[in-house]
């Protein structure tokens, strides 16, 4: 049963630390929606808008409620850049200083 225990434990602990890895940094986020802002038809765009995702359901977890609505306001920005192709500069300044800020 302790054999058990411990296998238990330890599958525990390494599936913590693979999940832990897969969710995106702030500063990796900043950085690739800076990037994505100059290019927005770039196929990291896609995948920056699942990365914005999984990070706003952590700060979710934690309360951290005007840091997701700040992600959020920053992945509806991306969306919009990469949908609509129509994104002004004016946008960029406001959300990127609100994630910095709340995150």
């Amino acid at each position: 049963m302790k054999c058990l225990t411990i296998l238990f434990l330890k599958f525990l602990l390494l599936s913590n630390l693979v999940m832990a890895e897969t969710i995106p940094t702030k500063s990796k986020i900043l950085r690739q929606s800076s990037y994505c802002f100059k290019d927005s038809r770039n196929q990291i765009c896609k995948e920056l808008v699942s990365e914005i995702e999984k990070l706003q359901l952590v700060v979710f977890d934690q309360n951290r409620f005007k840091c997701q609505s700040s992600l959020l306001g920053l992945q509806t920005e991306i969306i919009e850049a990469y949908f609509f192709n129509n994104f002004s500069n004016e946008s960029i300044s406001l959300m990127i200083p609100y994630v910095i800020k709340n995150c």
